[in-house]
């Protein structure tokens, strides 16, 4: 045999290789999801770094604070439902391309509202819309990249870390906020969203790769150049590997709608829970500087915006928290479902999901113990206020309140993307608009809340509404093994469908 010939046949083909569900190697994809967290990061830090320069804001345009309000109002509007487009968008066309856009966006619309003219209030308002639309999106898109990346088993972890830019911002955000109005005035705020958002568009241009299995599939297909990064240093080795691949490749998504989501009564119930312990949430954390100021007089500004830091530090390490003990639990049940039926399915590396595994039960059975302390915690919080106790009564039990609220929003965030993972993104635009909606509906009434019932009263009736979701967890875990057999049977009879439609433009197609 010849040198040319050992040439030719030396290689091995690369369909021997067992292809993983992701090219990326485990620290290739922690990378890839610090970076969307560094995206994410902007759709609270936005909107919360507002909230200190409104009285400012209303002085400044000769305003009352209740128009200076509206702003936020059409603000948290746009939230709920520019995820609804761009979430699509992403799961269809890719999730590079949306999110840089996106990011751009709100760099864009920054530099105008840093600009506007206090004589132009309706400018004010109408790039307030823009900049929603742009950084709201970025979480709808990040969980994506997270469901692309990841399977059932390590899912969690990843939605942990990729939890911790967006739950930071709530918490950073007045405090940056606060002390740009008071030292640089209220258009340094947007100047330092426009610059910051900027850097993070150019760090993704340079870095981040395409995700989207419907266009990469496991990441080896090979892509043309407007889908790489400037730097195509992430998952270089695998995509060298896996270079000749086929059978990673993966159909096309379909353009579809978000809201035809809301048919699945699992999916309702879900999207239910998490809205109503985020209005919850919300209706605590918007009123803390007022609360405190009432409570605790001798409090100044800068000291009331320093209070956040609690819940954005629970919400902190609940994010990371949260993620490991969601992949410890499924990995236990796995284990001991196996135990007692070896034909349970191992999927760590496989991706595949087994419709025979319990996956409800896996991501949501601790959640009644850590909704009976956020319960707790609402309602003692509430009497701490009430009484007027030492402030580090309140600061305590609103630690607690943002550790085990991202514990359960994340858990049912991260089922939902079990459930239905070709539209991560889609889901989480409903999960956005639902919690959006309700949120502001309770920030609306929280204040004559308080004012008619008190403080102790008030989250006592709040706490209570939250303990009602209890039997709805349980009722997700019964029903939901059943919708999602009915998905893949409606699944499969449409791919049927589709497979029949092909075979008969082959029958019909002339011959060459």
């Amino acid at each position: 045999m010849s040198l040319k010939d050992e040439e030719t046949v030396a290689p091995a083909p690369t369909s021997d290789i067992e292809e993983p569900y992701s090219i990326f190697t485990q620290g290739e994809k922690w990378c890839i999801v610090s970076l969307i967290a560094f995206g994410g990061l902007f759709s609270p830090l936005s909107a919360n770094i507002y909230f200190p320069a409104i009285p400012t804001l209303a002085v400044a345009f000769h305003k009352s604070i209740e128009l200076i309000n509206l702003t936020v109002t059409l603000n948290m509007v746009f939230q709920g439902l520019s995820p609804m487009v761009w979430g699509s968008i992403s799961d269809t066309y890719g999730r590079r391309h949306s999110f840089i856009l996106c990011l751009l966006l709100l760099s864009l619309s920054c530099v105008g509202l840093a600009l506007t003219p206090t004589s132009d209030y309706w400018l004010l308002l109408f790039l307030r819309c823009f900049q929603a639309a742009g950084s709201a999106s970025t979480v709808a898109i990040m969980v994506g990249v997270v469901g692309d990346l990841s399977t059932r088993a390590d899912r969690g972890g990843f939605l942990g870390l990729a939890s911790v830019g967006p739950m930071v911002g709530p918490a950073i955000g007045p405090v940056i906020g606060g002390i740009l109005a008071d030292k640089l005035g209220w258009r340094s705020i947007f100047w330092f969203l426009c610059i910051s958002s900027a850097v993070c568009t150019v760090v993704l241009i340079l870095f981040h790769p395409e995700t989207l299995r419907a266009i990469v599939g496991n990441g080896s297909i090979p892509l043309s150049p407007i889908y790489h990064p400037v730097v195509p240093i992430i998952g270089r080795d695998g995509r060298r590997r896996f270079a000749a691949s086929t059978t990673a490749l993966a159909p096309k998504n379909k353009f579809q709608n978000p809201l035809r989501l809301l048919l699945h009564v699992d999916i309702v119930l879900l999207l239910v829970i998490t809205g109503i312990v985020y209005s919850v949430f919300y209706g605590v954390t918007a009123s803390i500087a007022t609360v405190f100021h009432d409570t605790y007089p001798q409090l100044n500004e800068t000291e009331l915006g320093l209070c956040f830091l609690t819940v954005g530090g629970g919400m902190s390490v609940g994010s990371l928290f949260c993620g490991r003990l969601l992949d410890w639990d499924y990995q236990r049940l796995q284990r001991t479902l196996r135990a007692e039926d070896p034909s349970v399915r191992q999927n760590d590396t496989s991706g595949a999901a087994d419709d025979a595994f319990p996956i409800e039960r896996a991501r949501l059975r601790l959640l009644p113990a850590f909704l009976a302390v956020f319960v707790a915690s609402c309602i003692g919080y509430g009497w701490c206020i009430d009484k007027r106790t030492s402030l580090a009564g309140p600061l305590v039990l609103l630690t607690g309140v943002g550790l085990v609220v991202i514990v359960i929003m994340n858990s049912i965030q991260t089922l939902m993307v079990d459930l239905i993972p070709t539209q991560g993104s889609a889901i989480t635009a409903c999960n956005n608009l639902v919690r959006c909606s309700l949120g502001a509906g309770l920030v609306s009434a929280i204040q004559p809340l308080l004012d008619a019932l008190g403080a102790g009263y008030a989250y006592l009736l709040l706490g209570g509404i939250s303990a009602l979701l209890g039997p709805l967890l349980y009722l997700v875990m019964y029903i939901g093994p059943r919708c999602r057999a009915r998905r893949t049977r409606i699944e499969e009879a449409r791919k049927e469908k589709e497979r029949e439609k092909e075979r008969a433009r082959e029958k019909d197609a002339p011959p060459p």
